[in-house]
């Protein structure tokens, strides 16, 4: 990859399930400290396209990676290991090779950030559905990766705990960690994302910086399709 704040990117990218074509002809390329929203109603590609750059799904079309683009993902309902909390950490952080005698610190670390340093030895499945979701973020934090996939991560979250999980990830973005984050939740996408990505049938309507995305594609058209979704009640506009 020639551009040096190019982290990785799809060219010609499409996905296919059976006969339905859940990515058609998607490029898209992902730069270092940039906070990606993508948008879109269900069955938009959302999803698939967020796994098709972690590369979890083959794709027909070229994927890049940039030499040494460490990733993460945190999914929409994270995997809490049968562990204490403190623990469900430790196991990432030896998966990453992380030195023996970083990964308490470095756990720690990870949950004092997540306001989950009164819980560490707690079993992780105890936790509620707002702190498991923190637990999978400061786990994905703690091994540094420099590109974080996110699904939907505040999906089925009271007010209070989507918003812990939004301040969290702004934190993230501030110290420098590029995000890409499906969301059906455009007042999110607008909050927090410096560049929103709006997917319909599985192709890419519309990629601009945010602010651009808000001023150009207020109309009639999205008011209706955002009108659609779970969380219409957050329209920015």
């Amino acid at each position: 990859m020639n551009e040096p704040s190019l982290l990785l990117s799809l060219a010609g990218a499409s996905v296919r399930f059976g006969d339905f074509v859940a990515l058609r002809d998607v490029s898209v390329k992902i730069g270092r400290n940039e906070f990606v929203a993508l948008v879109g109603s269900n069955g938009a590609g959302k999803t698939t396209l967020l796994h098709a750059l972690h590369g979890l799904l083959p794709v027909s079309g070229t994927r890049r990676v940039g030499a040494g683009v460490s990733q993460a993902m945190v999914f929409q309902r994270p995997f809490m290991l049968r562990l204490s909390v403190l623990n469900n950490l430790r196991i990432a952080l030896w998966l990453a090779d992380v030195p023996r005698d970083e990964r308490v610190a470095r756990a720690r670390d990870a949950l004092a950030r997540a306001g989950l340093a009164d819980r560490a030895d707690r079993p992780a499945r105890t936790l509620s559905g707002g702190q498991q979701q923190r637990l999978a973020l400061a786990r994905a934090w703690a091994v540094r990766p420099d590109v974080l996939f996110l699904d939907e991560p505040t999906s089925n979250l009271d007010p209070a705990a989507k918003k812990a999980i939004e301040a969290m990830l702004a934190a993230f973005a501030a110290d420098g960690m590029t995000l890409v984050m499906s969301t059906h939740n455009l007042g999110q996408a607008k909050r927090l994302a410096s560049r929103v990505i709006h997917l319909e049938g599985g192709a890419v309507r519309a990629d601009l910086p945010t602010e651009r995305f808000f001023a150009e594609h207020a109309d009639e058209t999205l008011r209706r399709h955002v009108a659609t979704l779970p969380e219409a009640e957050e329209l920015p506009w």
